[in-house]
């Protein structure tokens, strides 16, 4: 079946998606798994939302991250080409081709060999919140503790002063939910100059670091463009710091509201690696894959979508999807299915899933042993959450302390 062209195209990301994304992709998913939808800047769209298909699709290599395969002259951010030349838009062998060149700092055992630094890096950041806590009564867990933390992470494996790494944070966030179509195109300005002025800097005094290690590749070895350079430098920083900040955002959002588990979790450490398999599942931020573009007709569901069109695999309507985890909707940290699509499948599962997990994992872990009082200081409908199509995620995250909780020097 396929959609007639006539009829107006569901508007799905208004208010009341907004209020609560699960319940819209729920509705969706009752009619069927692929919808036919307008993207909030009006343009169409397929959203895809049962288990099933959004596995299937990920790892279907008909489905092309390449713009040129779009149909329609997909955008996005138009970002410039130094930008654009990444992972998330390169196919079977070019992807390959880039992912090899960094692979060796994302495996388990180099992550493993961080694993100290990393948690410095969480003992650093939890200080500093419990720091504020005891100066001001409530603290901003966003701003003290999930956003600078993985920024530290990946800010020093390229070697950025640790003044240049909030101001980078910021033109991201400028980039992702910007205020206007003028902040858009000054936040994507203004990476793409702090990038290649960080590479022309690097290049001039190479280090030990990725980025110098990725320039030599460039210079000495050929094997990667000037543009897939810089590209390769932006998606590392951006998607490393940002998705690692929700998540632990996301994850204490859950666990607060969930203080029947989270005390388990505080008597039973040991649980927390399922508990951040099941948070990934639960309360991931990314709400969808990246966009993709069938290079041939495919048939989903009962839609056979055409080439060219722009795809969304619904991560978040996956991991609700009743179909596949019973009582989808119920955190459950003992749940016995713990796969998930939230680090992606195929081709594209993410380089940097290692460091991700150990981050989240020794932060959760921190936060439980040396703040068992915490809790949210507002209602949790009260928290402001950033949700768009792309992803969900508190803005701010005010919490307290309860009575008899440590001060920062004890």
């Amino acid at each position: 079946m396929t959609h007639d062209s006539s009829t107006p195209l569901a508007q799905p990301f208004g208010t009341d998606f907004q209020a609560d994304p699960y319940a819209m992709f729920a509705q969706l998913r009752e009619k069927g798994s692929a919808h036919r939808i307008a993207l909030p800047d009006g343009s169409p769209a397929w959203l895809v939302t049962r288990e099933c298909d959004v596995r299937r699709g990920l790892a279907d290599p008909r489905f092309s991250v390449d713009k040129q395969h779009s149909g329609s002259g997909f955008k996005g951010f138009s970002l410039p080409p130094a930008l654009d030349a990444n992972l998330l838009n390169l196919d079977a062998g070019d992807h390959l081709r880039l992912r090899r060149l960094v692979a060796q700092g994302f495996t388990p055992r180099h992550v493993d060999s961080m694993r100290n630094h990393i948690q410095l890096a969480v003992d650093t950041f939890v200080h500093q919140l419990l720091g504020r806590l005891d100066t001001d009564g409530q603290a901003d867990l966003v701003a003290e503790f999930a956003q600078p933390l993985p920024l530290k992470v990946i800010g020093d494996l390229f070697v950025i002063p640790a003044e240049e790494q909030g101001q980078f944070s910021d033109r991201i966030s400028g980039m992702l939910t910007p205020t206007s179509g003028e902040e858009l195109v000054q936040s994507i300005g203004s990476i793409h100059r702090y990038l290649v002025d960080l590479v022309a800097s690097r290049r001039a005094n190479p280090g030990d670091d990725i980025l110098s290690g990725l320039i030599s590749a460039r210079d000495e070895e050929d094997r990667l463009t000037e543009d897939e350079l810089v590209s390769l430098a932006f998606l590392i920083l951006g998607a490393g710091s940002e998705s690692v900040q929700h998540q632990i955002s996301n994850a204490v959002v859950t666990l607060l509201d969930h203080p029947d588990q989270l005390s388990e979790l505080r008597e039973k450490p040991e649980l927390l690696p399922a508990a951040v398999e099941e948070l990934f599942r639960y309360a991931h931020p990314n709400l969808s894959a990246i966009r993709r573009f069938p290079t041939e007709p495919v048939d989903v569901g009962e839609v056979r979508i055409p080439a060219g069109d722009t795809v969304l695999f619904s991560l978040a309507s996956a991991h609700r999807d009743p179909a596949r985890y019973p009582q989808p909707d119920r955190f459950d940290i003992h749940r016995l299915d713990k796969e998930h699509l939230a680090l992606g499948h195929g081709l594209h599962y993410c380089l940097g899933a290692s460091l991700a997990r150990t981050q989240i994992t020794l932060a959760l872990d921190a936060l439980l042993r040396r703040l068992p009082g915490l809790r949210l200081a507002a209602a949790p409908e009260d928290v402001h959450w950033t949700t768009t199509f792309r992803f969900r995620a508190p803005r701010e995250l005010p919490v307290i302390l309860g009575p008899g909780e440590p001060t920062p020097t004890s």
